[in-house]
């Protein structure tokens, strides 16, 4: 049986449009034939946490994300897609906003949530895109020189505005006509792989390269360096991480030729 025939990925997403049509993209085009549901969460990150930690912090470890996500589900298809009795997932992705506009935002909260949500065949793995899953279309060219150097100021996530800086900047000014071909999208992959990995490191390396130094991104410590940069100059680096499952299931699909 092959690596993917035994995955059953489950995939929550924090909206049900962008998100999940982004997440059915990717897993589309690089012919991802593990069994996987991707379903929309429909409210933020920080709601999570409260409903997460509505009675405090403790038993921390003890939490069960598929419990909190079937008592609060209304309908019964998502009730029983999060009932272990009838579902067992290898892995579940959290794709969230790091949405600092949001009045609800707090760095150790969302710090705590990255830590507890580590490992994809464990508690699940989140991955927050930076400000918004947006910054996957934040490119004007594929690739984009300018993207390492791409940053997203919170006055303009406050006033609503950086979604239509991305329509005005992005490739072809329209999402759906952004990637077109399994090459440009590895191309964009690698060239939030290679932003990553200065993140977490503080070194450089060529997008072509990045895939090899993929094991030194560091999601936490990412996270730290996103809410120093908001604390001190109000910018946040613009980055999308939840493409960064497709080099974590089978990095080769980056290199593969398109058939």
């Amino acid at each position: 049986m092959s690596k993917s025939a035994r995955k059953k990925i489950l995939v929550l997403v924090e909206g049900a449009k962008t998100d999940a049509a982004l997440m059915e993209r990717l897993f589309s085009l690089y012919q991802i034939d593990a069994k996987y549901e991707i379903v929309s969460y429909c409210t933020n990150i920080y709601q999570l946490y409260r409903e997460m930690f509505q009675d405090g912090e403790d038993g921390f470890e003890e939490l069960d994300l598929l419990q909190i996500l079937k008592s609060r589900e209304k309908d019964s298809r998502k009730k029983k897609l999060f009932d272990a009795k009838y579902n067992r997932y290898t892995d579940i992705l959290l794709v969230f906003d790091f949405d600092p506009q949001d009045p609800n935002f707090d760095p150790e909260h969302i710090q705590m949530m990255q830590q507890y949500f580590s490992e994809s065949s464990d508690m699940g793995q989140l991955y927050l895109n930076y400000p918004m899953v947006e910054s996957f279309y934040h490119m004007s060219r594929i690739p984009d020189e300018d993207y390492p150097e791409k940053m997203a100021t919170l006055a303009e996530l406050k006033a609503g505005d950086y979604k239509r800086r991305v329509s005005r900047e992005s490739k072809g000014a329209d999402y759906r006509k952004f990637v077109q071909t399994r090459e440009d999208c590895s191309i964009v992959i690698l060239q939030n792989l290679q932003k990553a990995c200065f993140l977490s490191t503080g070194r450089t390396v060529d997008w072509k390269e990045a895939l090899c130094h993929s094991q030194e991104i560091s999601h936490e410590l990412i996270l730290q360096k996103q809410c120093a940069s908001l604390k001190d100059r109000s910018l946040v680096a613009v980055l999308c991480t939840c493409v960064f499952y497709i080099a974590e299931y089978q990095p080769e699909l980056l290199l593969a030729d398109e058939t």
